[in-house]
C-alpha cells in the first residue's frame, strides 16, 4: 500500500509541476489569441413584452432596440458573449377595451451569455460558413413603466407608474403587495443563425427570450383597490386613482368594484429581443497592437 501511495504522490508532484510550467506557456498564447478570436458585435432590430395587456404574440408591435457585444470564441462549438442593450416595449390593449389600461417602458440590459453552435464555426472551421445556434445566460436589466394622460383637452403628460402604487403596494392593507424594484435580473435564452465572412466579420440573426421574475412590467398584477384607497394611501392619490382604473374613459361612470381582477398574477411577465447583428473581428480594429508589440 506505501509503495502504491508514494506511486501517486509522484504523479501527483509531476503533474502539478507540468501544470505549472505550462500554465504561463498557456496564458501567453491565450493572451496572443485573444485579438483573434474575440470580435466587437453590433446589434439592431426591436423588442416588445409579452404580459397582462399583451397575450396575443410575442412579436406584437415591436419597438426599436440595438446594442454593443463582445464575444469571445472558446473554441469552433462554444463562445461566451457579453452585452449591453437598450430598447423599450409598450402596449395599449385591444383585446380588453373596457379596461383600458397602457403603458410604455424604456429597458437597459446588461447580459452574460453562452453560444452553442450546432456545427463548427470561425475563421479554423472550413467545413461551412453558417450554422444554427442556442444561447442563454443571465441578465440585469431596468424598466420604469408609465402612463400618458390628458391634461384639459391637449395637454398630454407622462407619469411614472411605480410611484403610484395602482393596486396598494407597500401597504399594511395589502401585505403581499410589496413596491416592485426597478433593477432585475431576468433569463435571456434563444436561438439563432450566424453567417462567416472571411476572417473580418461575421452576420447573426437572433430571436431570444427574457424571462423575468416580475408581474409588473407593465404595472398590471392583481386587482383592483379602489379609488377612494388610493387617494387616501398613494402620494398622488388623485393622479394614481385616475391611472389604476381607466374604465371609465371608455364607459362614462363606469366604477371597477374593490377585488375585481385587474391583471393575471398566475403568470410572470417577459420581454422579447430580435435582432440582426454584425461581428468585426478584433485583428481589424486592434492588430496594430500586437505588431507594435512584435517589434518592441
Amino acid at each position: 500500500m506505501s509503495v502504491k501511495r508514494g506511486k501517486m504522490m509522484r504523479i501527483v508532484v509531476l503533474a502539478c509541476v507540468g501544470t505549472a510550467f505550462l500554465f504561463p506557456h498557456s496564458s501567453r498564447a491565450q493572451r496572443q489569441d485573444f485579438l483573434s478570436r474575440s470580435e466587437l458585435v453590433l446589434m439592431g432590430g426591436g423588442m416588445n413584452y409579452i404580459g397582462d395587456l399583451n397575450k396575443q404574440s410575442a412579436l406584437t408591435l415591436p419597438r426599436p432596440a440595438g446594442g454593443v457585444g463582445l464575444r469571445y470564441r472558446i473554441d469552433n462549438r462554444w463562445a461566451l458573449r457579453g452585452e449591453v442593450s437598450y430598447g423599450s416595449v409598450a402596449c395599449e390593449e385591444d383585446y380588453n377595451k373596457r379596461r383600458n389600461l397602457s403603458f410604455k417602458s424604456d429597458i437597459y440590459e446588461v447580459a452574460a451569455l453562452a453560444e452553442f453552435n450546432f456545427a463548427p464555426f470561425g475563421p479554423g472551421a472550413t467545413e461551412r460558413r453558417w450554422t444554427p445556434y442556442l444561447f442563454g445566460g443571465l441578465a440585469v436589466f431596468h424598466f420604469n413603466p408609465m402612463a400618458r394622460y390628458v391634461v384639459g383637452e391637449d395637454e398630454e403628460h407622462w407619469a411614472a407608474l411605480q410611484p403610484l402604487c395602482t393596486e396598494g403596494q407597500g401597504t399594511s392593507e395589502y401585505p403581499d403587495r410589496k413596491i416592485y424594484p426597478l433593477t432585475q435580473v431576468s433569463l435571456p435564452f434563444g436561438m439563432g443563425i450566424k453567417v462567416r465572412m472571411g476572417k473580418v466579420f461575421s452576420f447573426a440573426a437572433e430571436y431570444g427570450f427574457r424571462m423575468t421574475w416580475t408581474d409588473y412590467l407593465d404595472d398590471v398584477s392583481k386587482t383592483y383597490v379602489g379609488s377612494e384607497f388610493l387617494r387616501a394611501h398613494s402620494d398622488d392619490g388623485i393622479l394614481a386613482a385616475q391611472l389604476a382604473d381607466r374604465s371609465g374613459e371608455v364607459e362614462e361612470g363606469y366604477v371597477n368594484a374593490v377585488g375585481i381582477k385587474r391583471g393575471d398574477d398566475s403568470l410572470n411577465d417577459w420581454y422579447a429581443y430580435l435582432h440582426v447583428s454584425i461581428g468585426i473581428s478584433f485583428d481589424v480594429l486592434f492588430g496594430w497592437m500586437r505588431s507594435k508589440r512584435c517589434r518592441n
